[in-house]
């Protein structure tokens, strides 16, 4: 008896791991928005419209996004020189969204906004406050590619690293675009 071993269609356990994470995280922002979508009909509700910066903000995710995808490709091309560059690009716009989204927290509190000032404003520092958390963690993870990037010995040249950090990017800056919608429709 002849048996061939075919390739095994297994995805990668970090892959899955991953994906567990991004679905425990999605139902986590579902039931933010939910919430606010219901205290939103209290007669105490205030409207407002977010700081002009968080739309700023939301250029650098983008760019971002951009740019880690681009480090992937050149990470699975071997040209290492681009991408150093790309994933260094993409630690930075990272920081930087999280930079813009603190000075919207301050734009909030000199408009009277502050954390404890009303439900709505509360509301959001809780959920932004939260995808900041989030988007910070994947800056970490960047800088911890960004060292590696950096070290004189290369181990190995697995792209698995690179794929899970993109599909996370990808996925608070995707996460990010609802909130931003959310929020500009559900005032």
């Amino acid at each position: 008896m002849i048996t061939m071993n075919a390739p095994k269609n297994k995805i990668h356990p970090h892959k899955y791991s991953m994906w567990i994470a991004m679905a425990s995280i999605t139902m986590m922002f579902i039931g933010f928005t939910s919430a606010y979508v219901v205290k939103r009909s209290q007669a105490n509700w205030l409207s407002f419209d977010l700081p002009a910066i968080f739309y700023v903000s939301t250029v650098l995710i983008l760019l971002s996004s951009g740019t880690i995808y681009l480090a992937g490709r050149q990470f699975k091309a071997r040209n290492m020189g681009a991408y150093k560059q790309l994933i260094t690009l993409t630690a930075l716009l990272g920081i930087a969204f999280t930079v813009c989204q603190f000075i919207g927290f301050a734009d909030m509190k000199n408009h009277g906004l502050a954390l404890d000032s009303t439900v709505s404003a509360s509301f959001i520092y809780a959920i932004v406050g939260a995808h900041v958390l989030h988007v910070l963690g994947g800056v970490a993870v960047l800088l911890v590619m960004f060292f590696r990037a950096f070290r004189t010995r290369v181990r190995t040249y697995s792209s698995v690293p690179i794929e899970v950090a993109s599909t996370y990017w990808h996925f608070v800056d995707g996460l990010w675009i609802y909130l931003l919608i959310f929020f500009s429709l559900a005032r």
